[in-house]
This record gives structure tokens, C-alpha cells and sequence, in this order.
């Protein structure tokens, strides 16, 4: 997400900075520098503060694929192509004439792991009226894991939604509650004895975001940060009250800026770490139409579960503590990366699967150095004799060998991929660095941020380096196990698309222990019974028989491709070491299954029953 508010007007821009567009300009370096994954679709929305009736004030401009923000910043500029430069650069033309000439701009990428795709899921939504002061424009990062219960509420109230999507009915929601507060103020006017555009005048200059959104927001279940534009000039932000998606904003004089990154406020504006803040669980960043700004607590805050997957893998590695973070991740696996090689490090080769997880590895590089910096000390200090040249040249060669073994060709994160296409793209999207390790003698180390379902391993990767030859490959994932789905953003549904689910099962089913997936199905029907906030996740119960190596060795038994002969390894990170690197974002249900809100477990345990009733077909095996 990106918003910018200018707060001065657009002529003191063009004065300052040579171009009344200085606000669109900077939502587009604020929209690239985020587009750092796969995106598959982006947003924008501008409001006009001074247009007059019967013009247009409030535009959006979308599009699909990932070329999104390009195409839709050049939609814009080619309806500024029949201006000339001097009507460009007159601010009063350009604010009667021009579409996304205005005060309050917001901006959004979509990266969907659901499948769903389409123009119609693009943000920014919009929901229009007559009234200025109705039009609500809304994007976020969100998935809430009760839009059910929502559904049934509105359609209690009398709504009748177009649309069952946890994104439409939030507008509508919103909508609903935006309606009242107008209307609220409508009835103060009118008893004030105003009249006609007085009325409007005094509703735009009395809407209160907070009473919004503190009567939409509290029944929501679910990660989000949830950003809004009004016709009539609002603009805020909400973040949920676990935390568990982030936001960051800024403000000087000229400009108030948020964003999902804290680096992306910081290249665009030229600013210092401390200079931004974070948005506190539970509160939002609400702008009036004057441009005043506060932060309003709209929920108690009701957990600390800022999300860990967020820092070692979807935000941006330049981040400051983020940065160190994924180095101490990757500095943590040194001694399970030791005893995989057998301590071999004369005869090791580093790489890392590009390109998320370099930080990762640079801080396993760090490990190893200090490991072999301490092996050259004790060899030191073991001579009783004054050194030979040839003596403290053997010692001092110790070195820690890396190379760039694997190149991806294709910006394609294969987990979102649509599943019957996933295999064959996955066999394309690394090529190898031939020649660049010792055939037979050399082990080779490659490290990833983090192994989801496999595919890309399988299909691709190992093949690739089988092709060669190392003695031995050892494949490190800088996270733990990825045991659980996720429910709020980070959408992964399906518990069997994860490879560690996958392997636990076959383990039960080489030891013959049906029984327990029949228990488990049964607890988790008998927990679904019980209101929400009393269920516990009992798909944890999985686990609880097998060890992490005991996993890890099926994991690459089911990973490994047909006539591969090079022996395997696999090297999770553990729950003890993110929490050490990671200790301020507590948020590890992907990993532990301890989820933060009530939704998250009540759905877990409904993919399990899936899980079983498709896969297993539960009546008739057991």
C-alpha cells in the first residue's frame, strides 16, 4: 500500500519542486519500490479537493498483470498528452481539467496467493454516491478469517451484497457505517437551521473517520491494514489490534505518507530510519479534509502477533532491523550446517537460492567464518614451535568458499501459481553456474528463506544441481518448518500443500497410525462445536509423534527426483532460533500453529476435516 497527502496547495509545488504532480510522482516511486514480489495486479485513486459540481473529483485508474503499475501511471499521463506544456504547468487548469490532479493519493499492488484473479479483485475498491462526503475509496493488505459471520450481519441489517468477498463486503460495511455518520451530521445541521449547501458544507467539516471505524472494525477477525479515501477528503489508515500486518508513516509540513515498508518511506523521501513511525496495533491514522491529522485508537489492542513470515520473506530486505534480522537467521543455522558436511569446511561450496534469501545468506557466511577464524586460532595455539612459511600458509588458506550457483530466470514465486501449471513452470525458473564446484569432492550448501511446498525443489532446483555433481547437497531453509496455513494475508489454505504436512502423513502411514488421524478428525469436529474463542488447534496433535529430523528425512525423500543419486540433506531453522533473531514479531502460527485470533483456529481445524474427507475419504477407510 502508498498514500501521500499534500498539505499545501498543488501552486506551492509547482513552485517549489517544478510540477503541481509532485504527490503522483511520489506514489509512483512509493508503488515501485514496493514491487518486489509478484504481483499480478495494482490500484490507484487521486481525490480532488476543489473540483465543482458536475465535474469528476474522485479517479481510479487499474490494471493486471506485472507490468500493472507501469501501464496504469501511463494511462494517466497519456490523458495530460492534449495539454500543452503551459497548460501543464498552470496548477487552476490543471485542477479543472485534468484526472488525478488533486490533494489525497493511494496506491496498492495485489499479491494474491488465492488463485482468484480478474480486474474485479484490484484494489482500490470504490463505492460512489452523490453526496462526496459517501464515497468511500478502500484498498489494504487484509484476509479476515470471518467474512461469513460478516455476510450474515449485513444481510440481518437489510443489505443485499453483490458479492461474497472479504474485500466487497468490508466496503459495503464501511459503506454502511460512512452512511450514518453522514446522515448523523445531516440531522445536527438541520437542527443548527441550516439549509441547502450549508448542510453539506458543515457534514464534510464534521465527518469523523474514528466513528466509522470504530463501529465497522470490532467484529472483524483477521490480519489487515486497511487504508480509505472519502470523496469529501478523508484519508486513514487501520492496522488490526494483533498487529500482525504492518504499516509505517510519516509527516512533515508539506506531506503525511504511509506505506507497508518502512525503506519505501525512506528512499522516496529521503529520510532516516527514525524519522517514521509504525502504526500501533489497533490504531489508525485518520487525515481531515484541512489536512489535520491524529492518531485514534479504534480497538483495544488484543495480542502482540506481528507476523515473523512478514520479516523473513515478504518485506523489503533493506530495511534496517530487517536487514540484520535475516542475517542473524542465516548466522543461527551455522552448527546443523557443520554437522550436515561433517564439519568438512575445506570441501564446501556456499550459494543461496536467489533472490530473497542473499541476507540470509551473507549472514551464513558471517557463521562460517567465525567458525574457521576460531579453528585457525586453536591451530595456533597448538604449535610448540616457531611456525614454517608453508605451516601458517596451510593454516591461514582456510577460507570459506561461496559461489553464485543458482540464477532465476523468471520472477515467478511458484507457491501462488495456479496448481495444474506449477510443475512445469517450476522446472524453468533456475538455470545453474556449471563448473563451479569440484565434481564428487565438493559438498554444496544453497540456502532459501523458506521451503512452502516443495515444488520448486523437486522440479527445478535439485535437478539442476545434481547436474553438478556434488558430493553431497545440503539444502537450508533460513525458517522453520512451514506447518500450518495462514488465514490472514499471507493466504495459504490447504494444510497438504505444505511439505512438511505431507511427509508427516506418510510418515503415519508407514507406521500404521490411522489412529491418530482418526482422533485428530474427530477432535477437530467435536472442537468445532464449541464458540470460537474456546477451540484449540488440535491439528497439532499431527506433530507430536515424529521429530524435526525425523520430518526433514521424508521431506526429501518425497522431494527427491526420480534417478537423482546425489545424497540430500535439508536444514530447517528452528522455533528457538526466529524467535532469537526475530524476537519483536511473535507472530509464528505458520511455524508453531499457535494462531492469534480465534478465526485462524476454527479454520485450521476446518482444513483438516477437508484435508481427510477429500484426500483420505474418512467414512469409507476408517
Amino acid at each position: 500500500m502508498a498514500m501521500v497527502r499534500l498539505l499545501k496547495p498543488l501552486a506551492y509545488y509547482q513552485q517549489k519542486y517544478g510540477t503541481w504532480m509532485y504527490g503522483l510522482n511520489k506514489l509512483y516511486l512509493m508503488m515501485e519500490k514496493q514491487h518486489n514480489r509478484g504481483q499480478e495486479g495494482a490500484g490507484m485513486a487521486c481525490v480532488n479537493l476543489d473540483a465543482v459540481p458536475g465535474s469528476e473529483y474522485m479517479f481510479r485508474e487499474r490494471a493486471e498483470g506485472s507490468n500493472a503499475i507501469t501501464e496504469i501511471f501511463g494511462t494517466v499521463q497519456k490523458k495530460f498528452r492534449a495539454a500543452t506544456a503551459e497548460q501543464l504547468a498552470d496548477v487552476d487548469y490543471a485542477k479543472r481539467n485534468l484526472p488525478f490532479a488533486g490533494e489525497l493519493y493511494m496506491g496498492h499492488l495485489r499479491y494474491s496467493t488465492t488463485g482468484k484473479s480478474g480486474l474485479s479483485y484490484v484494489h482500490p475498491f470504490l463505492r460512489r454516491n452523490n453526496w462526496r462526503a459517501k464515497n468511500l475509496c478502500l484498498c489494504g493488505n487484509f484476509n479476515m478469517t470471518n467474512i461469513d459471520e460478516i455476510f450474515d450481519r449485513i444481510v440481518n441489517q437489510g443489505q443485499y451484497p453483490r458479492i461474497y468477498s472479504d474485500s466487497y463486503i468490508t466496503l459495503e460495511l464501511m459503506g454502511h457505517r460512512l452512511d450514518r455518520e453522514v446522515e448523523r451530521n445531516f440531522v445536527d445541521a438541520q437542527r443548527l437551521g441550516l439549509k441547502n449547501r450549508d448542510i453539506t458544507a458543515y457534514i464534510e467539516d464534521h465527518v469523523d473517520m474514528a466513528n466509522v471505524l470504530k463501529t465497522t472494525m470490532p467484529d472483524f477477525d483477521g490480519g489487515y491494514v486497511m487504508c480509505g479515501l472519502t470523496g469529501s477528503g478523508e484519508m486513514f489508515s487501520v492496522r488490526d489490534p494483533w498487529g500482525i500486518r504492518p504499516a509505517f508513516w510519516y509527516q512533515d509540513d508539506e506531506i503525511i505518507a504511509l506505506a507497508s515498508e518502512r525503506p519505501v518511506l525512506q528512499t522516496t523521501f529521503d529520510l532516516e530510519c527514525d524519522d517514521i513511525q509504525e502504526l500501533d496495533p489497533g490504531c489508525a491514522l485518520i487525515v481531515h479534509k484541512d489536512g489535520k491529522s491524529q492518531i485514534k485508537r479504534i480497538l483495544d489492542q488484543r495480542g502482540d502477533a506481528k507476523c515473523s513470515f512478514e520479516r523473513i520473506y515478504f518485506s523489503r530486505g533493506s530495511d534496517r532491523d530487517i536487514y540484520q534480522e535475516r542475517k542473524k537467521l542465516g548466522e543461527q543455522l551455522t552448527p546443523l550446517i557443520l554437522k550436515s558436511v561433517d564439519y568438512d569446511t575445506e570441501h564446501t561450496v556456499f550459494s543461496f537460492i536467489p533472490n530473497t534469501a542473499e541476507v540470509a545468506f551473507y549472514g551464513m557466511l558471517g557463521g562460517f567464518k567465525r567458525y574457521i577464524n576460531d579453528q585457525k586460532i586453536k591451530a595456533f595455539q597448538k604449535l610448540d614451535h616457531k611456525p614454517s612459511y608453508e605451516e601458517l600458509q596451510e593454516i591461514l588458506h582456510q577460507y570459506v568458499r561461496s559461489e553464485k550457483i543458482a540464477w532465476k530466470d523468471i520472477k515467478l514465486r511458484t507457491f501462488i501459481t495456479e496448481g495444474a501449471s506449477r510443475n512445469d513452470l517450476a522446472s524453468h525458473v533456475y538455470d545453474v553456474t556449471y563448473e563451479s564446484l569440484v565434481p564428487h569432492v565438493d559438498n554444496l550448501v544453497i540456502i532459501d528463506d523458506s521451503i512452502v511446498r516443495g515444488t520448486t525443489l523437486k522440479e527445478s532446483i535439485l535437478k539442476i544441481l545434481d547436474r553438478l555433481h556434488p558430493k553431497r547437497i545440503v539444502i537450508v531453509s533460513s525458517s522453520p518448518q512451514i506447518r500450518y496455513p495462514d488465514y490472514y494475508g499471507i493466504d495459504m489454505p490447504s494444510l497438504e500443500e505444505f511439505c512438511a504436512f505431507r511427509a508427516t502423513i506418510e510418515l503415519i502411514k508407514e507406521r500404521g497410525m490411522y489412529q491418530l488421524i482418526e482422533d485428530t478428525y474427530n477432535r477437530c469436529k467435536e472442537e468445532l462445536k464449541k464458540p470460537k474463542t474456546e477451540m484449540v488447534n488440535c491439528v497439532r496433535d499431527i506433530y507430536k509423534p515424529f521429530t524435526v529430523e525425523e520430518i526433514n528425512r521424508k521431506i526429501i525423500e518425497m522431494l527427491r527426483p526420480e534417478g537423482m543419486t546425489t545424497p540430500v540433506e535439508i536444514v530447517f531453522q528452528s522455533i528457538e532460533g526466529l524467535h532469537e533473531a526475530i524476537p519483536h514479531h511473535k507472530g509464528d502460527w505458520y511455524f508453531t500453529g499457535y494462531y492469534p485470533t480465534p478465526g485462524g483456529v476454527k479454520l485450521v481445524n476446518q482444513a483438516f476435516l477437508r484435508f481427510v474427507e477429500k484426500i483420505y475419504q474418512y467414512e469409507r477407510k476408517f
